[in-house]
């Protein structure tokens, strides 16, 4: 029988008569990784240790130590949690549990729905079932059978689910015990490899398979970490996030609200309209010393328009359509590309005109299932501050170095000196050819190693018209958001038919780069509120100073103070009130005003202001002309030059 060769990931080779667990490969390998052995990845795919491998292939035993380790832990908690669940209230239904950032979910289905009161109950009686060690075993299931059995016992939602399963995909029951799921797995060998460190967080509804024309489930969430100290950060951390979150930092700060007549869009307030106004201005100005010309282009177009981008076909059930009586029928736009190339297309382009930059802050409107709205961070409508370059090939490479450099600056204005960059490339259905995506992802690698930033590689998750940068930025409490893109797209140009004239006089096909730097401008300053948690730079906030009198006598002084404030460019509000000075402070401090400048009587005989700083203890007193140029240099915009330069 000729052997079996399995190569470890150190390039050392074992080879066996017969087929082999992972379980006996790590025991061969030494007594130490056997006891700390949790799955195996063999050929890069990640399967059970007990499983055989029958034939020769690369293979790495899986531990604690290893990145995809967490989430097969967090995967058999939510087993764990399942079980515990049905254990304790007989009839339940299990739908489905994913594994989610820093956890998971569990959907159940029950006649009265989970409360917060009944998660400590669960979360003990998942204790008891790490502790008894409960083995963990795949079978494979003829599908009749799986449908009847889960029928039988009332599981009519994964009947379902197996129901609607490829013909040819086999039907994959784990068993803990005697309790018994669907999943794909793979999972841990027992119930005691989950270990102790989790926590079940909160209830939530969800809708059977996000549809709201569907039974609404309950949810509960939790988390899972491989130890307690770990653990106990992340509850901290999600503590402190509460204390940041923007909607009610934003309540506080009189900046925006939401109501029921329009689900995921905002009434922004004149304090938070002026927040968003500062994000334009300041990429406003970004934009023009980069070089880009700024359009707009309507928020309402014919159909016929996403029919040929293709909208229509990819996403047709997350758009908004309108019809008019003269029977038209229009999209409100889910994004600006289709809008600018047609300006593109108005008009001859030659290769002179090349790279053509072009900017536009544009709203878009997009059908987010209610269940996923999220204050600024998901909305139904938002502006985008799009770009468009059209570049020849030759163009490409210097035009993704420029953009990544300008990215990576741009958020360092910010306050964010932690980006990585995800790099997705080509994916099995694409268009082009492939030497031109040899070309598109070179360029892309390229941008990035001429920064010197981290990267993680994403083997084919790129769109199917080109590779893409997705830009992550990492908050002030260790979070990562997603934010900015840079896609080059091989497939607009050629639907929209654009062209530009090359060298030769024949009509050349561009090449179009998409680049979001803040992506919306919304989640950007959702983002903003929470990384400061509300304590903007003095540049960046809505009110940047008050003036607030300590008696009566001061008025007419205060008056003045708010008068140079307000000429020398700063948003400054002033508070004449007959209420005690303490109050004062207190309350604009709840309202993270950066700078109280407090004046009484002496101040007003001396011609000086008392700055009070947010968060600070001290008060610094000044001169008032001093006070007023101090703070004028401070609100200056960063990379931008000043006004009248």
């Amino acid at each position: 029988m000729p052997k079996i060769s399995i190569t470890l990931p150190d390039g050392s080779v074992k080879k066996y008569d017969q087929p082999v667990t992972g379980e006996a490969l790590a025991a061969d390998i030494g007594p130490g990784l056997a006891k700390a052995a949790l799955a195996v990845r063999i050929n890069g795919e990640l399967k059970d240790l007990y499983l055989p491998i029958e034939s020769d292939a690369e293979v790495a035993i899986i531990t604690a130590k290893d990145e995809a380790s967490l989430e097969l832990i967090r995967h058999d908690c939510a087993h764990v949690m399942a079980q515990a669940v049905q254990e304790l209230f007989p009839g339940t239904q299990v739908t489905i549990g994913p594994v989610i950032e820093d956890g998971f979910f569990y959907d159940f289905a029950r006649p009265e729905p989970f409360t917060e009161d009944n998660l400590a109950v669960i979360e003990k009686r998942m204790h008891e079932i790490v502790d008894r060690d409960l083995a963990i075993r795949r079978q494979v299931w003829e599908r009749k059978k799986a449908i009847k059995h889960f029928k039988k016992i009332g599981e009519a939602y994964k009947a379902e689910i197996i129901g609607d399963l490829p013909g040819d995909e086999e039907i994959s029951i784990y068993s803990q015990g005697e309790w018994l799921d669907l999943c794909l797995g793979p999972h841990l060998t027992s119930t005691g490899k989950v270990g102790h460190a989790f926590k079940l967080l909160k209830v939530a509804g969800a809708y059977w398979r996000g549809d709201s024309r569907n039974q609404m489930l309950t949810r509960i969430y939790g988390t899972c970490w491989h130890q307690e100290k770990d653990l106990q950060a992340y509850i901290e951390r999600i503590a402190e996030a509460a204390k940041r979150d923007h909607r009610k930092l934003g309540q506080q700060m009189d900046l925006f609200h939401f109501q029921e007549e329009a689900p995921g869009a905002i009434f922004w307030h004149h304090k938070g309209w002026a927040l968003i106004l500062q994000l334009v201005e300041y990429m406003r100005a970004r934009n023009q010393k980069a070089g880009y010309e700024e359009i707009s282009t309507p928020e309402i177009l014919d159909r016929a328009l996403w029919v040929t981008s293709g909208h229509v076909e990819k996403f047709g059930e997350d758009m908004f359509y309108t019809s008019t009586p003269d029977g038209r029928e229009y999209v409100i736009k889910p994004m600006n590309c289709p809008g600018g190339l047609q300006v593109y297309n108005k008009g001859i382009k030659s290769y002179r005109d090349l790279p053509l930059r072009v900017a536009e802050f544009g709203k878009v409107h997009r059908f987010e299932p209610s269940g996923a709205l999220h204050g600024l961070m998901r909305l139904r409508a938002f502006t985008q501050d799009d770009a468009h370059i059209y570049c020849t090939e030759a163009q490409l490479q210097d035009e993704c170095i420029t953009v990544t450099r300008l990215i990576l600056d741009i958020y360092k204005d910010f306050g964010f000196e932690e980006v990585t960059i995800k790099f997705s490339d080509r994916p099995p259905q694409r268009i082009g050819a492939d030497e031109v995506w040899d070309r598109s992802e070179a360029a892309l690698l390229k941008a990035i190693e001429a920064t010197g930033s981290d990267f993680s590689h994403s083997p084919g998750e790129g769109a199917f018209y080109g590779p893409k940068l997705e830009f992550v930025l990492r908050d002030a409490i260790g979070r990562d958001w997603q934010c900015g893109t840079l896609q080059v797209d091989l497939n607009l140009p050629e639907r929209f038919d654009a062209t530009f004239v090359g060298p030769d006089g024949e009509r050349h096909r561009p090449v179009m780069l998409h680049r979001a730097l803040f992506g919306s401008l919304e989640r950007f300053a959702g983002i903003l509120i929470e990384h400061y948690a509300g304590h903007l730079p003095l540049w960046l906030a809505p009110v940047q100073t008050v003036v607030a009198t300590i008696t009566s006598d001061a008025d007419v002084y205060a008056r003045q103070v708010h008068g140079k404030l307000v000429a020398a460019g700063l948003r400054s509000e002033s508070d004449l009130r007959n209420e005690k000075i303490n109050y004062k402070v207190r309350e604009h401090s709840l309202a993270k005003v950066p700078a109280l400048l407090v004046v009484g009587r002496n101040e007003a005989e001396n011609s000086t202001v008392s700055i009070r700083r947010l968060g600070a203890k001290e008060q610094q007193i000044l001169p008032l002309d001093e006070a007023v140029a101090a703070l004028q240099a401070e609100a200056r915009m960063p990379g931008c030059p000043a006004k009248g330069a």
